[in-house]
């Protein structure tokens, strides 16, 4: 009797746990080779980690990875769309443009392009977050200065959530040689963890 007592008690009490929570929301994710686990063990990616997160924290939260190695702020805009339409995503997260700067693309396209998946993503219903990247100084002072003034500049124009440098404490920390794959390019497993939380209480406001 007891144990049927208490199993109606947790039935009675699941309703209001879930919500407590809210309607079930969902992130669409588009960005490239840092948010695919590109070299990285399955499930150790900050993507990965984010989803386990929200888990751990009873959020009601979907995640959708729809990021693609080598991707660019244009094949995002192409891709954005149908992602938008068959996701129907309350919160869209865009990580792109790194691969503009290594491929010396324009500075402007790169920003027209944010802009466009911004202005869709809202369009659509859903809240935007940016996360920006920086490029190292050989690329030249004025060069990655207004790259990464890119990110807050639409991020200031379209008003919507920023993460200025994903790979803070990360690229820019005391021991950043050792946080990288040998490429130099893409993060070990053991900075996802940071990644994650450069992103975390920017996003979380947006998912609540």
């Amino acid at each position: 009797m007891h144990c049927s007592l208490s199993l109606l008690a947790a039935a009675a009490l699941a309703p209001a746990a879930v919500g407590a929570q809210g309607t079930r929301r969902t992130l669409l994710v588009v960005g490239d080779s840092l948010s695919a686990e590109y070299g990285l063990a399955r499930g150790s990616g900050w993507v990965a980690l984010l989803e386990a997160r929200l888990a751990e924290r009873k959020m009601a939260v979907t995640v959708i990875n729809a990021s693609i190695s080598g991707d660019t702020t244009s094949g995002g805009r192409s891709r954005l769309p149908a992602l938008l339409a068959q996701h129907k995503p309350d919160v869209v997260l865009i990580e792109l443009g790194g691969n503009d700067a290594l491929r010396g693309l324009p500075l402007g396209m790169t920003r027209d392009n944010l802009r466009a998946m911004t202005l869709a993503a809202k369009a659509a219903g859903a809240r935007v977050l940016l996360v920006g990247m920086q490029v190292p100084p050989n690329y030249g002072r004025r060069y990655a200065e207004d790259f990464e003034t890119s990110f807050a500049t639409v991020a200031r124009e379209h008003k919507t959530a920023l993460v200025p440098f994903l790979l803070a404490g990360v690229a820019d920390g005391p021991d950043a040689e050792s946080m990288f794959q040998p490429d130099r390019i893409h993060p070990r497993a053991e900075a996802q963890p940071r990644m994650l939380d450069n992103v975390w209480p920017v996003l979380l406001p947006l998912l609540r």
